[in-house]
């Protein structure tokens, strides 16, 4: 189950990630600013959203509320210290799928998450998509452009459908190293330069190298 934890609390956070995947075969991402949040959100897939109530740059219910007027369909579940029946009810119309009290027992949270996984709210995700006349499959994991494949290794075709999801925003080299190669690698930000670079080599087969375009001393972006 792959889990967006929302938490700016670092030693709740912490003891959160360490449980999940001390419990289960959860996938935890976690981020402790609701613009983060928001970010993330948006940006990938998760089965559940894990948002806590107050956070800087956005509260829990501001981000939940931003994302549903969006059309954000994933599951969220609110963690907040507040319990009284407003408080409940402002949280339940911000468009929270369910409602947890601090402090909670770990086996609770676990149930939440099962519940509101099991209702299946996420939306699929587009197998095949289409943009500046390259044809992304997700299934078979392949990229054309017109008659002529592209050849993209695993890490490659990653980072490209990454690209693509977020086009025309750029993409720090931390987001880009956190989601294509996780958090915890000591991968250097010279091998995602260089992956790009190979990317783009590849894409001046048919005309689209100029695609993915440098942001000095940020990151890169792919044109709207």
């Amino acid at each position: 189950m792959n889990i967006l934890l929302a938490e700016d609390d670092v030693r709740l956070g912490e003891l959160i990630v360490y449980m999940l995947k001390k419990k289960g075969s959860y996938n935890v991402e976690w981020v402790m600013e609701g613009e983060d949040a928001y970010y993330y959100a948006t940006s990938a897939h998760y089965d559940v959203i894990i948002m806590d109530w107050m956070m800087p740059n956005g509260t829990g219910v501001e981000i939940c509320s931003r994302l549903r007027k969006q059309g954000y369909a994933g599951a969220i579940l609110m963690l907040t210290a507040k319990d009284a029946v407003q408080d409940r009810i402002e949280g339940l119309d911000s468009g929270a799928d369910d409602y947890l009290v601090k402090p909670f027992e770990i086996d609770e949270l676990l149930a939440r998450l099962r519940a509101v996984s099991r209702r299946n709210y996420a939306p699929i995700i587009e197998k095949e998509i289409k943009v500046h006349g390259l044809i992304l499959n997700r299934m078979s994991h392949s990229v054309r452009c017109g008659e002529v494949t592209i050849q993209l290794s695993p890490r490659e075709f990653q980072l490209l459908d990454l690209f693509i999801q977020n086009k025309g925003q750029v993409l720090p080299r931390e987001i880009i190293l956190d989601r294509i190669w996780g958090g915890d690698s000591e991968v250097a930000s010279k091998t995602i330069d260089a992956t790009v670079k190979l990317i783009r080599k590849k894409l001046g087969f048919v005309g689209k190298q100029d695609l993915l375009q440098s942001v000095r001393g940020v990151g890169y972006r792919l044109e709207q």
